[in-house]
């Protein structure tokens, strides 16, 4: 089976995406699969990488990648590819909007504002929302273009900041609490990843992605708070219409799940978040991806229930 790792694109997050797409490559099982590198930075690449695959996996993150536009792009040319669907992706990938429909949900997410343009800039509406206040684009990941705002004479520049990354921005309240990351594979959450930044008072780019950044490990938490963050991580799931796999990314502020975004392309590293909670269930980082390019295939129409479920048995898919 023709397997392109689809990598790089056109975001800021193209030197992570590249990471992932290198680590995935290294990691499929070449007794199942026929690897192939697929790096793009245009339509054009993507177009010409994909011919003769028979599955795409996809290592991109941001725009062009994470947001629905390359899923679209593979169903018109009639290449499965990994994850979430076209309209799944796009609703996540814009947080304003994922937060919209957590909350309809009842599920509890920081108050925020959303501003498209710069000129809708209004800081009395920060005022009321409470500083401190986190900045950040709309559409982005990897915390870049991100910034912690105390004080309402910092607004402004973070805003700009934020800006100059994409073409809407959130700003949401600061929420004190125990970040933890909650890994969804095959409908089913993994085990729970608590996350603490070193150095830094919440989990930025470096925090995330230097030697010693960060301490991630796995967190048992209490019965009753661990059923709450399982309600809310499966809720998102269902509510923005993921499949396959995703990480719901949270904070726990007194027993209570406060859910910030949820990701349908998280970092798929040896050592990132999602493999992490895999590898505590059992799940070595090969079978991962034969789980992923599975259940892909299955929720594609590629594969029917029960030779999926052989396959899964059997380690992989065999086409």
């Amino acid at each position: 089976m023709r397997v392109g790792v689809i990598m790089g694109g056109v975001s800021s997050e193209y030197e992570v995406s590249m990471n992932t797409g290198r680590e995935m490559l290294k990691a499929l099982d070449p007794a199942k699969y026929i690897g192939i590198p697929v790096p793009i930075t245009s339509r054009k690449e993507l177009l010409e990488g994909v011919a003769g695959l028979d599955f795409a996996l996809l290592a991109l993150h941001g725009t062009y990648g994470e947001d629905g536009t390359v899923q679209g792009a593979l169903e018109t040319l009639g290449i499965p590819y990994s994850g979430s669907g076209v309209l799944s992706s796009s609703l996540c990938m814009d947080k304003g909007l994922a937060k919209t429909v957590i909350r309809s949900k009842s599920i509890p997410t920081p108050d925020w504002l959303c501003w498209d343009s710069i000129n809708e800039y209004d800081p009395e509406a920060v005022d009321r929302l409470g500083y401190p206040v986190m900045v950040k684009p709309n559409s982005g990941g990897s915390s870049i273009g991100m910034t912690k705002v105390n004080h309402p004479q910092e607004l402004r520049g973070a805003v700009e900041k934020a800006f100059a990354a994409d073409c809407s921005v959130l700003i949401e309240r600061y929420t004190t609490g125990q970040e933890i990351t909650c890994s969804i594979l095959g409908g089913e959450m993994l085990p729970v990843i608590g996350i603490q930044s070193l150095g830094a008072d919440w989990f930025d780019y470096s925090a995330k992605y230097e030697q010693g950044g960060a301490k991630e490990q796995i967190i048992q938490l209490p019965a009753e708070v661990e059923e709450r963050v399982r309600t809310a991580a499966l809720a998102c799931y269902r509510a923005l219409k993921c499949a396959v796999y995703a990480r719901v990314d949270m904070l726990l502020v007194d027993g209570i799940p406060y859910v910030l975004e949820v990701n349908t392309l998280p970092g798929m590293t040896a050592t990132s978040l999602l493999p992490q909670s895999a590898k505590a269930a059992g799940i070595s980082f090969t079978r991962l991806l034969d789980e992923i390019i599975t259940g892909s295939m299955r929720e594609r129409g590629e594969l029917d229930g029960a030779a999926a479920a052989q396959q899964v048995q059997q380690g992989g898919v065999r086409l």
